[in-house]
Formats: C-alpha cells, sequence, structure tokens
C-alpha cells in the first residue's frame, strides 16, 4: 500500500475524525475535591494475610530504630548531652528509621523472591496469550522529544502488539506537548512516516495548543475528549517500551479483577551507553527486583503509580483521578509536578485496587545518561514530592496511600538531613578542639564534667549502619548467584561479584554529590523557586567539560571545606569522614569518568544485554536505519504540501477571545510577515514564539507559505 492509499484508508476508517484523530467519545472527568470524602465502591480489602505482613515491616523497622537510637543515646550521652548533640541525636533518629525500613523492605523482598510467592494481582506469565474483549489505549506523551527515536520506540511496539495477534484490542496515541516548532513538524512528518509503516494499525496524533497542568494534564485532555470509547489506557513515557504480550496479559489482568484500577509494573532499564547509565541499569536490574517484591508483599491493594508503564482502568481514572490546582504560588501551589502519587491515592479513596505485579517482564525505560540530567529530573521531582505536602492532610485517603506520599517526601528531605547531620557532627569536633569546656557548670557539682564522647560504641554503631545500607545488596546479589538464570544473565558469578563490588564504590563515590544536589534542590523550593518544565536529555548525554566544571563545583568546594574542617581537628576525624569527602573532593573526575560513553558495558552487563527481547532488538534495528534530515518547521510545510494539509485540518478552532484580548506573538508575526518582501525574508525575522503562534494560525500560515521566495 503506497502512502497516499494508506492515509486514504486513515480518512474512511475516521470519517467523523480529522485526519490525524478518530471521532472524540467524551468522558467526563473533575478535579477530585481534597477537602471532602467522596462516594466510591464498596470497601475493598487487602485482607488479614497483607495486614500482617504491614505489622511485621513496621514493627520490625520500630524495633531496629529504637535499639539503635538507643546505642547513639549512649554514644553522646558520656558527660551529658549538648545542643548540639541533642539535634544530632535527633536526626540520627529519623535517618535511622528511614535507612531501617528500607533494609526490612528489602529483607521480605529477598525472603520472597527466594519462596517464588505469588503476587498480589494474579498474572500469568508463561501460559498461552488470552483473548481479549476489551479496548486499550495506548498513550504516549511527548515533551520536545527526538521525534524519529519516539517513533522508533512506537512502532517496535506497535509490531510486537501485531505479532500477538490481539492488535485490534489497541489503539495507539502520541500525545504531544511539544513547545519547539521544528520539533513539533517534525513529530508530524515522523507520524505520517509511521502510519505509512503500520497502514493496518489505528495510530494516531494529537497536539495541545497550551501544556495546561503538563503531563497529567495532557492525560486529562485526552480522557475528556476520547476516554468513553475504551476500558484501559496503558501509559507509557518517550524513552517507554513494552512487548505485545506485556500489553495482552495486562488488559487481561484488567478484565479478570474488576476491583482494580492500576497495574504497574516493574521497567527495566535498557539501552545505557555512558558509565553512569550503565550503573543505573545494573543497579536496578539486580537490586530492583528484590526491593520491588518486599514493596509488593505488603502493598496489597494499596500500591502506588509511577507515571508510566501502567495499565489503569479509564472509567476509575476519569471518575476520581482529577487533579485539582493547589491553593498559594508555585513551588508549593499549582498544578501538581508529580501527579502520579496522587492519582493513585484518590483511586484508592474511591475504593478501587492499585496493584504492582514485580514477575511480568517485557517492561522497559531508559534513565538519564548522566548524574548532571539525573540530577535535573530529580529538581522537578523533588518540587513535585514536596508538593505532596498539600495533599498529606486530604480526607479519606487510605493510611498506606498517605505512607507513599512521605517515602516520596523523604527521598528528598533526608539529603539536607544527612547535610545536616555531617556539619553538626564537625561542629561538635571544632567545639570540643577549639572551645574550652565548662569543666565545672554553674551550681554545685562534686565532680567535674566530662565532655566526650564513647569512641568504641561510636564505632559499632557506625559499622550496624553501614551494614543497613549494604546488606540489602549483598541480598540482592545472593538471590541472583543463587538462580541460575538471573546469574547467567549477569555474566556469571564472578563477574556479577566484581560487578557489585564495584558499583557499591562507585555509587559510594556518587552519593555525597547526589545529597548537595538535592539538598539544594530543598533548599530552592523553600525559597520559592520553582523548577519550571526542562527537555529531558536522553541518548548519550553530550555533557561539555565546561557543564561538568559548572555544575559540580559546589560539591568540590563543599568537600573541601569539610575536608579542611575535619583537618583542623584531628586525622583520625579526616579518615573517618573520608568516604563522604572524597566523593566530594572527586566530584569533577567522576562526573567526567561517569559521563563517559561506551564504558562499562562489559563488566555491567545485564540479562537484557545477552538476550534481549524481541521489542528491544526490533528498537535498536530501526533506531539504527538512516534518518531523513528534518527540515525547519515552515521549510518543512512549504516543501511538503501533504504535510501541510495534515497540519492545517489537525489544528483546532481559534480560541474565542475578549475584545481586547490579543495574542502578542501572532500579532508581530504578522506584522513582520506583512513588512517583509518574500518568504524567506519573512521567516528570517520570526522568533521561535512567534513561529509556534504562525504554526498555531490556519489562516497566518497559508499566507505565509504563498509568499514568493
Amino acid at each position: 500500500m503506497d502512502a497516499v492509499s494508506s492515509r486514504r484508508s486513515h480518512q474512511l476508517r475516521d470519517e467523523t475524525g480529522t485526519d490525524f484523530l478518530p471521532s472524540e467519545a467524551p468522558c467526563e472527568m473533575v478535579a477530585a475535591p481534597l477537602d471532602q470524602p467522596v462516594p466510591g465502591r464498596p470497601a475493598l480489602s487487602s485482607g488479614p494475610g497483607v495486614a500482617v505482613r504491614r505489622a511485621l515491616v513496621l514493627a520490625s523497622t520500630a524495633a531496629l530504630t529504637a535499639v539503635g537510637c538507643a546505642k547513639m543515646y549512649q554514644v553522646v550521652e558520656v558527660g551529658g548531652v549538648t545542643v548540639l548533640e541533642g539535634l544530632v541525636l535527633v536526626l540520627f533518629c529519623i535517618l535511622l528509621a528511614w535507612i531501617t525500613f528500607a533494609f526490612i523492605t528489602a529483607l521480605a523482598g529477598f525472603a520472597v523472591t527466594l519462596a517464588r510467592s505469588r503476587e498480589t494481582i494474579p498474572i500469568d506469565l508463561d501460559g498461552p496469550l488470552p483473548a481479549l474483549s476489551s479496548r486499550t489505549a495506548m498513550l504516549l506523551p511527548t515533551y520536545n522529544e527526538d521525534p524519529d527515536a519516539v517513533m522508533v520506540r512506537l512502532r517496535a511496539m506497535i509490531e510486537s502488539a501485531a505479532n500477538t495477534g490481539a492488535a485490534d484490542r489497541f489503539d495507539w496515541f502520541l500525545l504531544s506537548d511539544t513547545t519547539d516548532p521544528d520539533i513539533w513538524i517534525g513529530e508530524e512528518a515522523a507520524f505520517l512516516a509511521l502510519r505509512d509503516a503500520c497502514p493496518a494499525h489505528r495510530v494516531y496524533y494529537r497536539h495541545r495548543a497550551d501544556n495546561l497542568a503538563r503531563k497529567s494534564g495532557n492525560i486529562a485532555e485526552w480522557v475528556r475528549r476520547f476516554g468513553a470509547a475504551y476500558d484501559h489506557m496503558i501509559i507509557l513515557d518517550a524513552d517507554s517500551l513494552m512487548s505485545g504480550e506485556t500489553m495482552v496479559r495486562l488488559a487481561y489482568a484488567m478484565e479478570q479483577a474488576p476491583q482494580a484500577a492500576l497495574i504497574q509494573t516493574l521497567p527495566v532499564i535498557v539501552n545505557g551507553s555512558s558509565l553512569f547509565a550503565r550503573l543505573q541499569q545494573f543497579a536496578g536490574r539486580l537490586y530492583g527486583p528484590v526491593i520491588a517484591s518486599g514493596n509488593a508483599w505488603w502493598y496489597g491493594a494499596e500500591g502506588n503509580y509511577w507515571g508510566h508503564n501502567a495499565i489503569i482502568r479509564v472509567a476509575a481514572f476519569a471518575q476520581h483521578a482529577g487533579l485539582p490546582e493547589l491553593r498559594g504560588r508555585k513551588p508549593f501551589g499549582g498544578h501538581i509536578l508529580s501527579h502520579d502519587f496522587i492519582e493513585a491515592a484518590l483511586m484508592r479513596r474511591a475504593g478501587w485496587g492499585i496493584y504492582m505485579t514485580v514477575n511480568l517482564a517485557g517492561s522497559y525505560e531508559e534513565v538519564p545518561p548522566s548524574l548532571i540530567d539525573y540530577a535535573a529530573r530529580d529538581r522537578r521531582w523533588c518540587q513535585g514530592n514536596l508538593q505532596h505536602l498539600a495533599v498529606l492532610p486530604a480526607r479519606g485517603l487510605h493510611w498506606v496511600s498517605r505512607l507513599h506520599l512521605l517515602i516520596g517526601i523523604g527521598a528528598y528531605v533526608t539529603a539536607p538531613l544527612w547535610l545536616a547531620f555531617l556539619v553538626l557532627g564537625i561542629l561538635i569536633s571544632l567545639q570540643a578542639n577549639f572551645v574550652r569546656p565548662e569543666y565545672f557548670p554553674k551550681g554545685f557539682a562534686l565532680f567535674p564534667s566530662w565532655p566526650a564522647q564513647d569512641p568504641v560504641l561510636a564505632a559499632q554503631v557506625f559499622g550496624a549502619t553501614l551494614g543497613l545500607l549494604m546488606i540489602p545488596k549483598l541480598l540482592a546479589c545472593l538471590a541472583a548467584l543463587f538462580t541460575a538464570d538471573r546469574r547467567r544473565g549477569f555474566g556469571g558469578g564472578l563477574r556479577l561479584c566484581a560487578a557489585v563490588v564495584t558499583e557499591t564504590l562507585l555509587s559510594a563515590l556518587i552519593a555525597p554529590s547526589m545529597m548537595i544536589f538535592q539538598s539544594v534542590a530543598v533548599i530552592d523550593i523553600l525559597l520559592g523557586r520553582d523548577a519550571g518544565w526542562q527537555v529531558q536529555r536522553r541518548s548519550d548525554g553530550g555533557v561539555s567539560r565546561q557543564e561538568i566544571f559548572r555544575k559540580f563545583a559546589l560539591p568540590s568546594v563543599c568537600g573541601v571545606a569539610m575536608a579542611a574542617a575535619a583537618y583542623a581537628v584531628s586525622g583520625p576525624l579526616l579518615a573517618w569522614m573520608s568516604p563522604v569527602i572524597a566523593g566530594l573532593v572527586l566530584a569533577i573526575p567522576i562526573g567526567l569518568l561517569t559521563a563517559g560513553r561506551g564504558r562499562g558495558a562489559r563488566l555491567f552487563t545485564t540479562p537484557e544485554d545477552r538476550e534481549p527481547a524481541p521489542v528491544l532488538i526490533r528498537a535498536r534495528e530501526l533506531g539504527e536505519a538512516p534518518r531523513q534530515p528534518h527540515e525547519a518547521a515552515l521549510h518543512a510545510l512549504r516543501q511538503d504540501a501533504e504535510l501541510c494539509r495534515q497540519h492545517i485540518n489537525a489544528l483546532p478552532a481559534p480560541p474565542q477571545r475578549r475584545p481586547g484580548d490579543i495574542d502578542i506573538d501572532l500579532a508581530t508575526a504578522r506584522a513582520r510577515i506583512a513588512q517583509a518582501g518574500g518568504f524567506a525574508e519573512a521567516i528570517g525575522y520570526l522568533s521561535r514564539r512567534e513561529t509556534l503562534a504562525v504554526l498555531k494560525d490556519a489562516a497566518t500560515l497559508q499566507h505565509l507559505l504563498a509568499l514568493p521566495a
């Protein structure tokens, strides 16, 4: 089938829609109130078994934390507890509880992995693919991404779904919030090429005129326009991949579990090309399943949502997951950035089950290629998670949903707490070394008061805390060594052990810089600075040396200051703090090393490298095919009449404006075009914002394209 006939077939199939979209099937979706409970389904319970599991996790966490805090008190109470020592003790108790909770969860996950326990949501992993009776929409939101890379992943998934024989059960939507005019038209050109390559499949494209509420608003707008036509939707990210078999099994699981609103898969990181990405890929593949298994073990029907690679029941989402706008100014007010946790909590509040599957394979994602890109993404997530402070008091939330919110907040708040803990420790040492102590405080005392700590007990507490951090890695390594297939997937036992040791050392060096970055992010947000919506860099990163030097200057300076302060006290204190100080002082070399492309692939191998799934192989083949370079937006539309026609037909009707309400960018663009003597001169006058305004206005665009060269 040639391109013209292919496009004509799409027109015939969707007579009431546009060339890019099907006919609309409106579905009501309104913002859920946070200050009042909402009527929902009959009460859903995870059962007494899950309740016992939660009690075990929380009681074990509390017991270990209490023991550790008691020991830490014994360390500092010799000679009386000073104000600084009291602050250190409080911070230690908070941070130890955080570490212990993760340790207990990993311990449970290790036991579940070895026992191969059945998951809370039953999914047949190995049987023949079931027949589906429901319709599922595959939604891929995108924002200023590489159009060709997005279409490569989309095509690989479409073909994988076709191989299951259930392609007629899935429709595909590319939901663009792109603001770069060249990328927007590049998306449309790549989309038309994709539809020509996959003529038998229902593939659609929608570009929003505004970016209201970002990704959550993007999904909500689709639900309001098309949601009534579908039972489920699978949410993807621009870097997501999912096999057709996984899609079918997820859709069937939703059919068989009418109480389920959402099933979250465990995405496996793939395609890491830099050393940093390989570290994340290896760690996620080895440690991730153990930790996730522990979480799923006590989640029950009160799971969480990570924003992508999950299937959602459209009716439950539309009725209960509409996000309200938070009161106040940004960064705490406004639209909720980290929408996923809240959407899951709201659906659970209404009586729907939120589940997680760890054992279902075929779900993939990519990771930022450098520590700088990872920190930039973390900055957005930090702001979104801190917004959850305003949602915590919402009425009717399940207590486990509130716990998820607290964990998300703690993931970032603990960074400045660690930093404060280290700084206070140095201040205590400096005080003991340079400030004359009060041996005889006011009032009668028979003996002097000696300000001291117990160094032996302090070393024991430090060793125990380090053990809580390291044992989960050891357990995950043992779980892989005990399973022949997983052991081979990581390149054998010796390579796996060597990779774990290397990953642990490199992660220990990276962690102090992340502590600084996250601490700065929290401080920025508390000072009222909004993160905005930045484009995420993918592939090999392309980080310049100048950018690395600039971004890692602050961690380096902090490291030098800590080293000087520790050395001023004593050599032993410097040695004691050397793991943190080394990571900070070496931040720039570590940034250069981990951003390098092609490093670590041999050592940090994963099962997906050695035996990639067909969808990964196909995506790689398509990605390696020669690409046609994309012209600038206006040049591309002038040279391709069909692309121009499709673009204009897909534009929404112009918004109704009040008298005196003027689109400044469009008005300026029209004035510049009127003064130009031809097309080339006109586009030379237009800024990026003005070009975007022209692309949104059919009359102005047609006038511009009709100008002589």
